[in-house]
């Protein structure tokens, strides 16, 4: 450290100080501390934000990766109504889509062709729905693109895949590696409190078999991502817990390849239009986000590297500064983005890779590419031009908002004669 943090640290509180020095010395930081960290504010706020970007600098260095992808949200129609989600639609509205899977592989191979080395596939629960959905999509995509890296199906999805096929967790995960999947997204995690979860999203994949999806994965080879969506009902003491789950898990099966703190969009989500909750929230502020990411760096040191910000919530401006507050990963270009879109995120469905790499610079850091598991594919000495960079017509990737209008997508109700 620097003569001059260390004067800071002179006048700093001296709990937060020694919880600091404690993580300087890569000692694991316990829930209390992480609580602690929170209620920072002065000269203690700042050396959060200091400390978790030498513990960035330690680990991965000064490269900020990024991922050329396209997100495939298949369908809006789903069975579970959890508050704060505003893209579902039970399956008796009229905006319910569900994209053929000859689609989805259209999608799959123009991304491909434009310089994608991933897809990401997610989307809701719809009823009815055929055991070997998931596994075909995946055969048919590699089928037509055998070098894609499939990043598909979450805890939630692959539980009900499971369900749909009378089958157990690990079973179906065996097909679908089987069929083409290579990492899961370890999304629908929100906040692994149980009581919490009842709360604002009943019915939703529990914490055990959230926790059981993901162990089974990692033991199969599977890596998986780990999220954690804040900024709505939770206590610090929620977020802290969660991230420390997340460690022992990690710690388990070493199969995380990066944490990604997801703020929560609250304009459009059920349960903050209608004020269904008590005290909620509309969102983590500037401080909140910026804490949020530098604590997930101190706490997860030594168990996760990599830490990813969401361009798509936070925007382009404070995803610069969460790259000084311990993120050292940009996330994908993602070409199509319907989740956070539909809750109101006005951050746009695709960030060029260009954009990416000079967001980068102007920090003062070096942009590389990577693929999903995070192996360095290109570092970007001198500035170059790629597929996606040249399209200058976006409208060609269509929007959420007009992919709910197209006829010829519109969901089908099995149950309606």
């Amino acid at each position: 450290m620097t003569s001059n943090i260390d004067s800071l640290f002179k006048n700093a509180d001296p709990i937060v100080s020694i919880i600091l020095n404690n993580a300087l010395s890569d000692k694991e930081i316990s829930v209390e501390d992480g609580v602690t960290l929170y209620n920072t504010t002065g000269i203690d706020f700042h050396l959060v934000g200091l400390v978790a970007d030498e513990i960035r600098r330690r680990r991965v260095g000064d490269i900020v990766s990024y991922v050329v992808n396209r997100n495939i949200n298949f369908t809006n129609v789903c069975i579970k109504q959890c508050g704060f989600c505003a893209f579902s639609r039970d399956f008796r509205e009229e905006e319910g889509y569900f994209l053929p899977t000859e689609e989805i592989v259209r999608r799959a191979k123009e991304a491909h062709q434009l310089g994608a080395t991933e897809v990401c596939i997610q989307a809701g629960l719809p009823p009815d729905m055929e055991g070997d959905l998931y596994e075909n999509i995946c055969r048919e995509i590699k089928k037509e693109i055998p070098d894609i890296h499939i990043h598909g199906f979450s805890p939630e999805e692959i539980l009900y895949g499971a369900t749909r096929s009378e089958t157990s967790i690990e079973e179906f995960l065996k097909r679908m590696k089987e069929a083409g999947v290579d990492t899961l997204p370890g999304t629908s995690a929100e906040i692994l409190d149980q009581k919490l979860r009842d709360k604002i999203s009943p019915g939703r994949i529990s914490v055990k078999n959230w926790e059981k999806v993901i162990k089974t994965a990692h033991k199969m080879g599977i890596n998986t991502t780990s999220t954690m969506m804040f900024g709505h009902v939770e206590t610090l003491e929620d977020r802290v817990k969660h991230i420390a789950k997340l460690r022992e898990i990690q710690k388990e099966t070493g199969g995380f390849t990066e944490f990604v703190p997801l703020n929560f969009i609250p304009d459009e989500a059920p349960m903050y239009k209608h004020q269904l909750h008590e005290g909620i929230r509309d969102g983590a502020s500037g401080n909140d986000v910026l804490l949020t990411h530098a604590i997930a760096r101190i706490m997860l040191n030594n168990s996760i590297n990599n830490l990813q910000m969401s361009w798509v919530k936070e925007g382009q401006k404070m995803s610069q500064l969460l790259l000084m507050w311990g993120a050292n990963d940009f996330g994908g270009t993602l070409i199509n983005e319907s989740i956070s879109t539909s809750a109101g995120s006005e951050h746009g469905q695709l960030l060029r890779p260009k954009e990416i790499r000079r967001l980068v610079k102007e920090i003062g850091r070096i942009p590389v590419e990577r693929d999903t598991n995070y192996k360095i594919l290109r570092k970007f000495d001198n500035e170059i031009e790629s597929e996606l960079d040249k399209v200058t017509d976006t409208s060609r990737f269509g929007s959420y908002v007009e992919l709910i209008k197209i006829n010829k997508f519109n969901y089908k109700n099995p149950r309606r004669k």
